[in-house]
């Protein structure tokens, strides 16, 4: 719409000009004051002379001095010919006064009819050559025709050239444009402009500005010679007066203005296509910085998942270790950076989608198998897989360490059977009875009844071994082929012991009639000594017994049942005595009798030696026990003040990432105040959250401690370690992803033109229908806030408006939804039209836009862009090289071709 503009003129009481507009009213007491000033007069008469000749010389004329070419009224009028490109009336031609006074008067009734009003301007001024009147006309012709159309960002004629000089010389050094006299003083502002749209015809480096003239010169001469801007002033005039003229500065400044008009509207559109192209370009470069991460991601996922699946057992306790240390090398180490990695995978995802949808583009689909939710899959199957194959770990430890405890106490009870067993095929195979005396074969035959109660006695150890020997092939031990061996060849020994025991009982019982005399004696001595030397081996296999206990209890019991062995071990010694006493007896009627002792005693192998060897043996034996036993206690007290130790920190930790989770959960819903103090009390909850990870770290210590002492309960906490990890990586996860969140809802805000108001308002009225307090809303409280707000729903409506705010049928809308909803309609964006029609202004209004002139009129990287992706040309007044810019607009906004 177009401003009409009054003008009035007047020098001193018959020269002023006034205007509706503020550059003709805002004349200062110091610029009525000095109107009639020499100098600026001398300024004037030369500037506005070089103007007029500048549009004269269209038609092939010029005047030279302006107070006497236009007395008659026929170069004036011709002048506003040129400027306006109409028709006037047709001059008188006569050369009388009367003739001359019409023809301006024709030239001033023009003026007048473009809404300048002239007050105190008469033709007879003009034809009498009154030199203020007739500047002061001219003046009001340039304001009208060369200053009052300039508009820059909504401000016009003078203060729109004034700011459209500021914007362009505002990157230069030097340079400082506040008005139209002083600040173009010393040339830097003139060269800084020609410099600005001509780079290629001043080198800005090399201008001093302790040489004003020297700079002036310069604009001057390069402005006349390639810009076909006259000179309008000269460079002593304006550095020796105190102020230049400010109607010459604007006059010959606003030449400059129109001089590079084209320009500016090239430059304007160029502007906005960088804009949109830059935007796009950073929007495809987040999108391959998400396809990278998830490739990378889903890549480590799809490497480790195989590797926690792999439940081959290792052979012994040091190569399982070294699993379980593998497994918390990956906890500790390579784990963490993924879970950061995908941390930021979602929060990229999320900023990208906001961008996105704020510049107007298309939701960014990831690549098939990319998606955030199969990210998400692929991360819940790992952690599956990952709980899975510690558990694993922990049974298998446990199985090794009781196969080992087995295996050893196998080994320790076939050696004792072996040891018992050495030589006794040999003496039950032997036919010594044969030749001996009835004394001798009463002997042998107690002596064969000993060994069976002693054979009968050691049934128990067979059993037990065999039992061993069949736990170690259930629990799979990794040597189980030589255990059976070496059971096998027990049992078929012990079964050739019992065919050899019964043979030899048979053939002594043959010639038993034989023999009468038995030495009850040595009989009763052997019978006595047999199962105290059972007992004794017995006692002695079992203070050497190995044991495994995981808790102060068990020990305590192996404590109690040792204290009481120790009680039974008087009525032990008291056997012994007796036993003894035997001995001492046949010893003492032999030398009573005088009876010579020729050989042991015929009933039993056992000596009297052997019983005191073997008490010393299990006396011995009874600090060593103890000895282990207390060692024991004070490795389970250890274990348990490591419990302890443990529990303590971990009912600690525990409550507080629940607490810090309720906390933050209240963060995000506050509607009390702006959302930079919710991002800044979010910031110092993850900065403390991120402080407090010591203790994690230290926990993490004492779980290590825990885990190679072997403890797998705790009694003291409810707390493990997995659920301190799983808390604090939720905790991670939860305050980055709320950050990212309350990011958004900041930058849809400030791109929508959302005030702190409305967004409390729209935060008010989410909170009020989110009946489960978690941040999302079901579809009915979905409705019911809608309802309440205002709107008119119908099914098909509401059907509509659900698949913007629940694009992937979720069932839920979440706040940020809600917000990109209520604030969709007020979007200010760029579209494809607008990106088209600043094409079409670079390409001459052409329906096509050529190599050259993307180069031409955009940065290299954006104009390299441009012609990358743009396809050829195919229309009929197709040139070589044309590309087609409307569908490449359109793509840019996942549109059809228009």
């Amino acid at each position: 719409m177009t401003t009409v503009i009054e003008t009035q003129v007047q020098y001193n009481n018959t020269y002023m000009m006034s205007t509706t507009e503020d550059y003709m009213t805002q004349e200062d007491s110091w610029d009525r004051d000095l109107l009639l000033d020499p100098a600026w007069e001398k300024q004037q008469r030369k500037t506005f002379t070089a103007w007029c000749n500048s549009h004269l010389r269209k038609a092939g004329t010029q005047i030279e001095n302006i107070e006497e070419d236009f007395r008659n009224g026929l170069k004036l009028m011709l002048l506003l010919e040129v400027i306006s490109g109409e028709r006037l009336p047709k001059p008188d031609k006569g050369k009388m006064r009367f003739h001359k006074i019409a023809n301006v008067n024709k030239a001033l009734d023009y003026i007048s009819s473009k809404g300048v009003k002239l007050v105190s301007i008469g033709a007879e001024e003009i034809v009498d050559g009154n030199v203020k009147m007739t500047l002061g006309m001219i003046w009001t012709i340039i304001l009208r025709f060369a200053i009052q159309d300039i508009s820059v960002e909504e401000t016009s004629a003078k203060e729109g050239l004034l700011l459209w000089c500021q914007r362009k010389t505002a990157p230069y050094r030097n340079v400082n444009v506040q008005n139209f006299h002083i600040s173009w003083k010393d040339g830097l502002a003139l060269c800084a402009l020609i410099h600005r749209h001509r780079p290629d015809l001043i080198d800005y480096s090399k201008l001093r500005k302790d040489d004003p003239i020297g700079n002036l010169n310069t604009a001057f001469e390069v402005a006349e010679k390639y810009l076909d801007i006259p000179k309008m002033l000269d460079a002593e005039d304006i550095v020796n007066t105190p102020k230049p003229d400010e109607k010459a500065i604007m006059t010959y400044v606003s030449c400059f203005y129109h001089a590079f008009a084209g320009a500016e509207q090239a430059e304007t559109a160029a502007n906005r296509i960088c804009k949109v192209l830059a935007v796009n370009q950073e929007n495809e470069r987040l999108m391959e910085e998400y396809e990278k991460l998830a490739s990378e991601l889903l890549e480590w996922i799809r490497r480790t998942i195989p590797w926690l699946e792999n439940r081959v057992a290792e052979q012994t306790m040091r190569a399982m270790q070294q699993k379980l240390e593998d497994f918390r090398d990956y906890r500790r180490v390579h784990k963490p950076p993924r879970v950061q990695e995908k941390c930021q995978l979602e929060i990229n995802f999320n900023t990208l989608q906001t961008k996105l949808r704020l510049s107007n583009r298309p939701a960014f689909m990831p690549s098939e198998g990319k998606m955030v939710s199969d990210i998400a899959n692929a991360w819940k199957g790992l952690e599956q897989v990952e709980k899975g194959y510690e558990e694993w770990l922990l049974t298998e430890i446990r199985r090794l360490e009781r196969l080992d405890h087995l295996a050893e106490k196998f080994k320790q009870k076939c050696s004792l059977h072996e040891s018992w067993t050495t030589g006794k095929e040999h003496l039950l195979s032997q036919k010594d009875y044969e030749t001996a005396s009835l004394m001798e074969i009463r002997a042998l035959m107690r002596k064969h009844e000993a060994f069976e109660s002693d054979l009968a006695a050691h049934q128990d150890r067979v059993e037990q071994i065999a039992a061993i020997a069949q736990e170690l092939n259930e629990l799979d031990y990794h040597d189980a082929a030589s255990v059976n061996t070496r059971c096998q060849g027990i049992c078929d020994q012990w079964d050739n012991l019992g065919t050899l025991t019964q043979k030899r009982r048979d053939a002594l019982e043959r010639v038993e009639k034989l023999w009468e005399t038995i030495d009850q004696l040595y009989l009763e001595f052997a019978k006595r000594a047999a199962p105290f030397n059972n007992w004794m081996d017995g006692a002695m296999e079992d203070l050497q017994d190995m044991f495994i206990v995981h808790s102060i209890e068990e020990i305590q019991s192996l404590i109690t049942a040792h204290d009481q062995f120790k009680a039974t071990l008087p009525e032990a010694d008291k056997e012994r005595i007796a036993v003894m006493g035997i001995q001492n007896e046949i010893t003492k009627i032999a030398q009573t009798y005088g009876i010579k002792l020729v050989g042991v005693n015929p009933y039993t192998v056992l000596s009297p030696q052997d019983i005191t060897n073997k008490w010393e043996a299990v006396k011995q034996l009874v600090p060593l026990r103890d000895q282990m036993l207390q060692e024991e206690v004070a490795r389970q007290q250890a274990n348990e003040r490591l419990r302890r130790s443990f529990a303590a920190q971990a009912n600690i930790i525990g409550p507080w990432i629940q607490t810090k989770m309720e906390e933050i959960g209240h963060v995000s819903v506050d509607i009390a105040g702006f959302l930079e103090e919710q991002m800044n009390n979010l910031k110092q909850y993850e900065q403390n959250i991120i402080n407090y990870k010591s203790n994690i770290d230290k926990l993490e210590g004492d779980h290590q401690l825990i885990q190679e002492a072997l403890v797998f309960d705790n009694k003291h906490t409810n707390y493990t370690m997995e659920h301190v990890r799983v808390g604090w990586e939720q905790l991670l996860t939860t305050i980055a992803r709320t950050i990212n969140e309350v990011e958004n809802q900041i930058l849809t805000r400030d791109a929508k033109g959302i005030s702190q108001e409305q967004l409390n308002e729209f935060r008010a009225s989410f909170n009020h229908f989110d009946r489960k307090r978690n941040g999302m809303m079901d579809p009915d409280d979905f409705r019911a806030c809608l309802i309440s707000m205002g709107y008119d729903l119908g099914e098909v409506e509401f059907a509509r408006i659900m698949t913007l705010v629940d694009p992937n049928n979720t069932g839920v809308v979440t706040f940020q939804a809600f917000i990109d909803f209520m604030t969709r309609e007020t979007a200010e964006t760029d579209t494809a039209e607008q990106v088209m029609a600043s094409f079409k202004i670079l390409a001459s209004d052409k329906p096509y836009i050529t190599v050259e002139e993307l180069r031409r009129e955009l940065p290299p990287e954006q104009a390299e862009y441009c012609i990358s992706r743009m396809t050829k040309y195919a229309g009929p007044d197709a040139s070589p090289g044309a590309l087609d810019y409307i569908s490449f607009s359109s793509a840019l906004y996942g549109e059809s071709d228009l």
